[in-house]
C-alpha cells in the first residue's frame, strides 16, 4: 500500500491565520458577494506566507460555500452576507483544535462501522494492503521502535477497504491530529504496542473470512484499553 500517514505541522497554524486575515481583507474592504478577492500572489506578499499556504486557506474557505474560485478569472465571495460569512469563519477557525477525546470518540465509532465494512466488501487486494500495513506493524512493535503511524496505516487501510470514501476520508481528516496527541498524551506504551499485535491480527483474520460481526467485536476489544484512557483524562 502506497499511502502515507499525513503529518501536522506549522503549515496548518499559518493556515488558520491566514483564513483569519482574509476574513479581515474582506470586512477592511467591505467586500459583497461576487466581489473579487486579490490574486494568490498578492495575497502572498501581503501575508508574507507561500502560495501554497494562501491557497490551502482559499481552498478550505471553497469548502465551507464562502468564496468560490473560477479558473482563469480568480477567486470570489460567495453570495453569502458579511455577518454570516464572520460567523462561519469563526466556527471554522474552532474546529481546528479538537479535543482528543472528542478524536477518540469519533475514531472509535467510525472504525467499528468500517471494519464491519471492510469485512463485507473488501478485495483481494484491499486484504494484501491490510496485511502489509499489519506486518510493517508487527515488525516495528516487536523491535521497540514508536510504530505509532504504522498503527494508523493499518487502520487506515482497513477504512479503503470498507468501500465508503465518505469514511475514508473522515479517518483521513482525523489521522494526523491522532498521531500528534499519542506522543503528547503517551497513550501506547512499548508493552501495549506488543499486545496489539494480536488484536490487529485477529481482526485482520475476521475480514479475511469475511465475517462482520466477529470483525466488529475484535475492533471493540482493540479498542477497550484506548476508550478507559479517554475517559480517565481530566
Amino acid at each position: 500500500m502506497n499511502a502515507e500517514v499525513p503529518v501536522l505541522n506549522d503549515n496548518q497554524d499559518v493556515q488558520s491565520i491566514i483564513i483569519g486575515k482574509i476574513r479581515d481583507l474582506i470586512n477592511f474592504k467591505n467586500l459583497e458577494p461576487n466581489d473579487k478577492l486579490p490574486s494568490e500572489r498578492m495575497l502572498s506578499d501581503k501575508f508574507m506566507v507561500s502560495r501554497s499556504v494562501v491557497r490551502g486557506a482559499i481552498q478550505k474557505l471553497e469548502f465551507y460555500g464562502l468564496l468560490k474560485s473560477i479558473p482563469q478569472s480568480g477567486t470570489f465571495v460567495a453570495n453569502i452576507g458579511a455577518t454570516a460569512m464572520n460567523g462561519m469563519i469563526d466556527d471554522i477557525l474552532r474546529l481546528e483544535d479538537p479535543e482528543f477525546k472528542s478524536l477518540v470518540e469519533t475514531r472509535i465509532l467510525l472504525e467499528l462501522k468500517t471494519v464491519k465494512l471492510a469485512s463485507l466488501r473488501r478485495s483481494k487486494e484491499d486484504l494484501e494492503d491490510i496485511k502489509k500495513a499489519l506486518d510493517a506493524y508487527e515488525e516495528k512493535a516487536l523491535s521497540g521502535k514508536d510504530s505509532v503511524q504504522e498503527d494508523l496505516l493499518f487502520h487506515l487501510a482497513i477504512a479503503k477497504a470498507c468501500g465508503n470514501s465518505t469514511m475514508n476520508a473522515f479517518m483521513l481528516a482525523i489521522t494526523p491530529q491522532i498521531i500528534i496527541d499519542f506522543g503528547k498524551y503517551h497513550v501506547c506504551d512499548k508493552n501495549q504496542s506488543v499486545i496489539a499485535i494480536k488484536e490487529h491480527q485477529a481482526i485482520y483474520e475476521a475480514i479475511k473470512i469475511q465475517d462482520p460481526t466477529m470483525a466488529r467485536q475484535k475492533m471493540k476489544d482493540h479498542f477497550n484499553l484506548l476508550y478507559q484512557y479517554c475517559y480517565n483524562i481530566k
